[in-house]
């Protein structure tokens, strides 16, 4: 989405999917679909098939056209192992990942079996990188706890959770594995209260854990009203962050050459009209 991102625990955004389906819960007040949705049917806009999900082939290899090194959240605008992904698709995001590696990536999903079982199969050498981080949401003690225990059953290097929008109080949970964890509210309009306890409890955890703890927002109808203070303090902690020189100009140009043939055959249609498509296909060839 941008070279520079205003969310706290992120330098930039890096959206080569667009568009997501809901699945639980925290998906109830997305704040992606939500600005996607207002430019739905506007031709030539980004999101013009509002948040269905799409693959975005030209921007599969943006990170290398950044002049500077950044932290990357990935598919803040989407979710990397949503169903209608192909996995080839998802292989040619660790690509670019793993050959970039002067970023540090931070991919964050809901899917977390399907994470769980790509990273042991056809991912394993993005799983074993250091320079890229997996995640998964956490929002409440049905949906979001489970996926906790499929991260934690996967092989990265690094895992950490979004615990964001947190709807209830998760009582006590298992860190063991885990690398980082950031805590927040929900924001905009309909946004659900998240008491101070709640947020207590999880930075108590991570404290007698050893985990880092990232305290993002309160959140609320105007965010910036509440802030992100916690007792008179932000958390700001995160896992430290390997240092790769960065490539010239020309190298970087070169590699975009070397990679470009990943970024080519893709469809843009939304993938659900896709799916539609070729649902309707075997109907007929039955």
């Amino acid at each position: 989405m941008s070279e520079h991102s205003k969310i706290e625990w992120t330098d930039a955004t890096w959206n080569p999917i667009r568009g997501c389906t809901k699945i639980s819960p925290g998906c109830k007040h997305c704040y992606a679909e939500a600005f996607a949705e207002r430019f739905r049917n506007v031709p030539g806009h980004p999101y013009r098939d509002g948040f269905d999900p799409r693959l975005v082939p030209d921007k599969l290899l943006e990170p290398l056209r950044w002049s500077a090194a950044r932290t990357v959240f990935v598919n803040s605008m989407s979710d990397l192992f949503q169903d209608p992904v192909p996995t080839e698709y998802i292989k040619a995001v660790a690509s670019v990942m793993l050959n970039a590696n002067w970023h540090t990536y931070q991919v964050l999903t809901k899917r977390a079996e399907r994470l769980r079982t790509l990273l042991a199969k056809e991912l394993r050498d993005a799983a074993a990188a250091t320079h890229i981080w997996w995640g998964v949401s956490v929002e409440d003690r049905k949906y979001g706890l489970p996926r906790i225990d499929a991260l934690r059953a996967a092989p990265a290097t690094t895992r950490f959770l979004s615990i964001e929008p947190l709807l209830e109080h998760l009582g006590q949970f298992d860190l063991t594995g885990i690398h980082w964890v950031i805590v927040g509210g929900e924001s905009g309009h309909g946004a659900r209260p998240m008491p101070q306890a709640w947020v207590e409890s999880i930075r108590d955890q991570c404290a007698g854990a050893n985990v880092p703890f990232f305290f993002k927002q309160w959140g609320g109808v105007q965010k910036s009203k509440h802030g992100r203070m916690l007792n008179s303090r932000t958390y700001d902690a995160m896992p430290s962050r390997r240092v790769q020189p960065m490539p010239t100009r020309q190298e970087r140009l070169s590699m975009t050459v070397n990679l470009a043939a990943i970024a080519s055959g893709w469809p843009t249609s939304p993938l659900v009209q896709l799916k539609a498509v070729r649902q309707n296909s075997a109907a007929i060839a039955l």
